[in-house]
């Protein structure tokens, strides 16, 4: 496995994993386009991919200025893997070291990602205006929960 930051050739890649999740299902597709990508990894934040044998599995995208993780996923096929959390992780490093600010997301609630949200230390705080549960993560949460100083 190999994780790097995205780039502009790998949105449509993306999309396609974004597209082919069992839960969490985009309502309609067309909502989010290659541009969206490109604006949440060049302007609003940072992304990472990780690839196998030059394929990507999953990808991870923060925005740094609504303080919130915009996607977070993988394909069905490599999930167990370790992968989301090795996404996860890299992510919250760099989110934490450019701010102190909570993050937070939305996920749906009893979904296989409720779980590994739970289990990676963020906190439910309400639901959204669709029924997703809103999670947040503080940054001496994060500080704790991985003893380290960023």
């Amino acid at each position: 496995m190999f994780f790097r930051e995205a780039k502009p050739s790998d949105f449509k890649e993306l999309h396609a994993i974004r597209m082919s999740v069992k839960e969490n299902v985009l309502s309609n597709p067309s909502l989010i386009t290659a541009e969206d990508y490109e604006y949440h990894v060049s302007v609003l934040g940072k992304g990472w991919v990780c690839e196998i044998d030059h394929i990507i599995i999953g990808f991870s995208i923060v925005n740094l200025l609504k303080n919130n993780i915009w996607a977070l996923f993988v394909r069905p096929e490599y999930e167990g893997l370790g992968v989301g959390k090795q996404l996860h992780d890299t992510m919250l490093n760099w989110y934490f070291s450019q701010t102190k600010a909570a993050v937070w997301l939305s996920t749906q609630p009893n979904s296989r990602a409720d779980g590994f949200y739970r289990k990676s230390g963020w906190k439910a705080t309400g639901k959204d205006s669709h029924g997703d549960t809103i999670f947040e993560l503080t940054y001496n949460d994060w500080n704790k929960q991985n003893k380290s100083t960023i």
